[in-house]
């Protein structure tokens, strides 16, 4: 079996100054944004011609990033963690020790977009096919922070398992990493799937639809290797907090791809 390397949190101390590998991992997943969405805007024509710019996605990317910060830690507090954040409200400004929500965070982003919307008169939707595709990588590199920060371990694992790893801070058995599991399904795997789907001019909404169809049912099956959270809903092992709060995804993704090839959007 294998042992986790029980990171140092901190990647960097300069004095009074500490750098966290977690806030590092989240300005990767933003510099990626910024450089796949350049790249999207330059070399596929159906973006320019509908009038995006790489202006627009420095403007895009600073709201996005206050969508996430806000969304991923108030979801958080009111989905996983309400009774430890009403003890200890300060803690909530703590971001850099982890504890971020994808669906708070994903909420948080759809505000922010419906006010970029409002503010560059985009529709909505037009918006969100865009940063549709450039948003998986970044999940993927949110995984590692909290692999580094090792939170969020998973399941026990048959010890057998050649990758099976101790969290000696948990207990002695054997686990699933289900970090890099979620790295490389929500991260990797979804962006190669939406990346050449979005490749071709599709129907207003359907990759927007195919995001949360492709995330909500692989966060569903990851769900099964992670330690479930004790969230507003309870402990369970059979259906998870982040099982029930992405199964709307899946249905409303569904809806999306079905009205947007029905051009009803």
């Amino acid at each position: 079996m294998l042992t986790h390397p029980q990171f140092d949190p901190v990647a960097l101390s300069l004095g009074p100054l500490k750098v966290h590998w977690y806030g590092l991992m989240y300005l990767a997943a933003f510099l990626q944004f910024w450089w796949l969405g350049r790249h999207r805007i330059l070399t596929q024509p159906q973006l320019s011609n509908s009038g995006w710019t790489v202006r627009q996605l420095d403007d895009l990317l600073f709201y996005g990033v206050l969508g996430v910060i806000a969304g991923g830690r108030l979801g958080e507090v009111l989905f996983y963690q309400p009774g430890y954040y009403l003890a200890h409200p300060l803690q909530i400004l703590a971001v850099w020790q982890g504890g971020m929500s994808f669906h708070g965070g994903f909420l948080g982003v759809l505000v922010a977009m419906w006010l970029y919307a409002r503010k560059n008169r985009k529709t909505w939707l037009e918006i969100t096919d865009f940063i549709a595709p450039l948003v998986p990588l970044g999940l993927a590199t949110g995984r590692l922070g909290n692999f580094i920060n090792g939170e969020l371990w998973g399941r026990t694992a048959d010890p057998a398992l050649p990758w099976a790893m101790v969290f000696p801070w948990v207990d002695d058995l054997p686990r699933h990493p289900s970090q890099i599991y979620q790295a490389g399904l929500e991260g990797v795997a979804l962006f190669g799937l939406l990346w050449l789907y979005s490749s071709r001019s599709r129907p207003r909404g359907a990759v927007s639809g195919a995001f949360l169809i492709g995330y909500g049912s692989l966060r569903w099956v990851a769900e099964y290797f992670r330690t479930p959270d004790d969230g507003i809903l309870g402990l369970s092992y059979t259906v998870s907090m982040g099982q029930w709060l992405s199964l709307p995804m899946v249905i409303a993704g569904i809806a999306f791809v079905v009205l947007a090839h029905r051009q009803r959007f």
